[in-house]
């Protein structure tokens, strides 16, 4: 449809034109119509009026330098039937932008509705996600607090039976012994051995280094974070030879590790050999044991954190 812009003189037909007029429209107006809506018929230049009775040049006149009379396919109305045909119209436009309204009302509701059920599901779906996150969290604490337990009773248990062992006294529950370790039979007495292992020796090489030094706690905990670096440097590079080699006369050795009972023997239970005329303590790569590494870190933590840490044990 052209714009006034692109059609500056208007084309109307005179005659729907006079029965626009006799509707009642002004003359601004059905020229307007007539012409925007084609010259087609009453009933779409009535139309077009009602759409666009809010336009702000509705009411301007438009410039109408020729009229051409184009025929009419309508018969000549009476007075009465003009206004009868005039409500008629008016009517049916009302009625049409009335329904295309509740349409568009009907189609906002629709949307509505559907965007409160996506947003209902989503919160749904969240809530519902964060209440399983939190179950799985319980799960794990609970998980590990029953494993924290466990490990202290064992403990426990285990230094219970070391002592009695020391004391040379039998053990009050043999099913309390942890069947993990290996039991050996003396054939001089009856009282079961367990026999030792790496992790034991290690073990037991901290709390002696802790038990001789007692007095002197920062260094002893000096000495423990010391060799929790050389072992952790292992682990974390083990291909780095640096990293698996000490020189035993290095003064910031001596000082933190190789001047106490326990640092250099706790070393070679890691693994770390003397070379070179005793001058370097070495880890082979082919010796290198990261199960055996990793548990040594794990007992150096243990003795670093607690205080009690082979001072109640024997």
């Amino acid at each position: 449809m052209p714009s006034e812009q692109e059609t500056p003189v208007l084309e109307v037909n005179q005659k729907l034109l006079r029965q626009l007029e006799e509707f009642g429209f002004s003359l601004a107006r059905s020229a307007r119509a007539l012409h925007y809506s084609g010259n087609s018929s009453l009933e779409d230049a009535i139309n077009w009026i009602i759409n666009h009775e809010n336009d702000a040049d509705i009411d301007e006149m438009p410039l109408v330098a020729v009229n051409i009379e184009i025929e009419s396919l309508e018969p000549d109305l009476t007075t009465e039937e003009i206004k009868m045909k005039a409500q008629e119209l008016r009517n049916r436009a009302h009625q049409k932008k009335e329904d295309e309204e509740k349409k568009l009302d009907r189609e906002r509701e629709k949307e509505r509705i559907r965007a409160g059920k996506e947003l209902f599901e989503a919160k749904r779906i969240a809530e519902d996600n964060e209440r399983k996150r939190f179950i799985a969290l319980k799960k794990v604490e609970k998980e590990e607090e029953k494993r924290a337990r466990e490990k202290v009773l064992q403990k426990l248990e285990a230094d219970k039976l070391e002592r009695r062992q020391k004391l040379g006294l039998p053990s009050e529950n043999r099913a309390a012994v942890d069947r993990s370790t290996p039991v050996v039979q003396d054939k001089m007495n009856s009282l079961p051995v367990l026999r030792m292992t790496k992790l034991d020796h290690m073990r037991e090489c901290l709390r002696h280094l802790r038990r001789n030094y007692k007095d002197e706690d920062a260094r002893v905990k000096r000495a423990f974070q010391t060799l929790l670096i050389y072992v952790g440097n292992v682990v974390k590079n083990p291909n780095e030879e640096k990293f698996r080699k000490i020189r035993l006369s290095n003064p910031l050795f001596q000082e933190r590790v190789g001047s106490l009972e326990g640092g250099i023997e706790f070393l070679e239970l890691c693994g770390f050999e003397r070379i070179e005329g005793d001058n370097f303590l070495f880890l082979p790569l082919d010796k290198a044991d990261m199960a055996a590494l990793n548990s040594a870190g794990s007992l150096i933590r243990s003795a670093i954190t607690n205080p009690f840490f082979g001072l109640l044990s024997g």
